[in-house]
């Protein structure tokens, strides 16, 4: 009996693992897809598509990070924060296979996804697409990305979980 609860176990800390796998796939796949729709289809050569009174659908490259900061670092720069994002997402990856808890490997793919997305835009472009342009009147809130949502919204699951789960309620779990 004791031998099958350890299997079962095992068992069930490997699929948590492929779904957090997943959710990174995934992620990526629909970053690239949405990037794809908008820069060739919705945008269509257009910098700007007015949505509503406090949203834009707007044509925007980053070659900085969050909110262009570093933006004027040239092509060293573009490498340099390729080879940073890398190695955060293996260490994010270590950080998931470690990992046993579902609702965090679920936080963890969302941001490993999302930085993938973006790292795929570098490779490809030298910048980072960015389409969705949020503001108040001329206040904007700098452009972005689902990969960029997605870093965030993994990062809050990860912090709140962790402030409604202490590690030594989850280490009971």
């Amino acid at each position: 009996m004791c031998f099958n609860m350890a299997k079962l176990n095992i068992i069930k800390g490997e699929i948590n693992l492929i779904i957090g796998i997943l959710v990174a796939v995934g992620v990526l796949i629909c970053d690239q897809l949405t990037k794809y729709a908008i820069m060739n289809y919705v945008l269509d050569n257009q910098l700007i598509l007015e949505i509503s009174s406090f949203f834009n659908l707007v044509y925007a490259w980053n070659t900085g990070v969050s909110f262009s900061m570093f933006n004027d670092s040239g092509t060293i720069g573009t490498i340099l924060l390729c080879l940073v994002a890398s190695a955060i997402v293996i260490a994010l990856l270590w950080w998931m296979y470690k990992e046993k808890n579902l609702i965090d490997r679920i936080g963890l793919g969302l941001i490993v996804g999302g930085a993938l997305g973006n790292i795929v835009d570098r490779i490809r472009y030298g910048a980072v697409f960015d389409f969705l342009d949020f503001h108040l009147g001329i206040h904007h809130w700098p452009a972005f990305n689902l990969a960029d949502s997605c870093i965030c919204i993994g990062a809050a699951i990860i912090i709140i979980h962790s402030l409604v789960y202490p590690e030594k309620k989850r280490n009971k779990e």
